[in-house]
């Protein structure tokens, strides 16, 4: 099995948070990787050297500024009624909704649904934004979630 249940993920509770409620749907689509196959994407899309986004340095993709291209704001949308992730990040990402997308907290935590799950429920998986970077499967695309609030556009090397 790839995969745990959200009761078993340490911060699975950011998906049942009452104020944030998500459709059961989408909850069977959030799908928190076991740490096995975790290590394995980290290791391979991620970095070979870190095993947490703070920790990044020279040779890995994230490190260098050459693979940022933008940056602006995502608590500011987070905070509003709005719904839709910030534009910057639509525009940048143009994916099919059934593109796999993985959501790398750490080397031992990620996540893995759609890019349409994700866009819905974004705000549920910004509960943790401590440099969790968005990848999708097969695409270059990806953007970085930092815990100040901002967020990096680019593409992964």
């Amino acid at each position: 099995m790839n995969y745990i249940s959200l009761e078993e993920l340490k911060n699975g509770w950011i998906f049942k948070h009452k104020s944030l409620p998500l459709a059961p749907a989408d909850l069977n689509k959030i799908k928190p990787m076991q740490t096995t196959r975790a290590n394995t994407l980290w290791d391979t899309f991620i970095s070979k050297q870190v095993d947490h986004p703070d920790f990044f340095k020279k040779g890995d993709w994230a490190f260098n500024q050459a693979s940022w291209i933008d940056s602006d704001n995502w608590e500011r949308d987070w905070d509003s009624d709005k719904a839709e992730l910030p534009h910057m990040i639509l525009n940048h990402i143009r994916w099919d909704n059934n593109t796999v997308v993985y959501f790398c907290s750490t080397r031992n935590n990620i996540i893995e649904t759609t890019w349409a799950i994700f866009k819905r429920c974004w705000k549920n998986f910004l509960f943790m934004d401590d440099g969790t970077i968005l990848i999708g499967k097969k695409r270059k695309e990806t953007v970085q979630f930092l815990s100040n609030g901002t967020f990096k556009i680019g593409s992964k090397g």
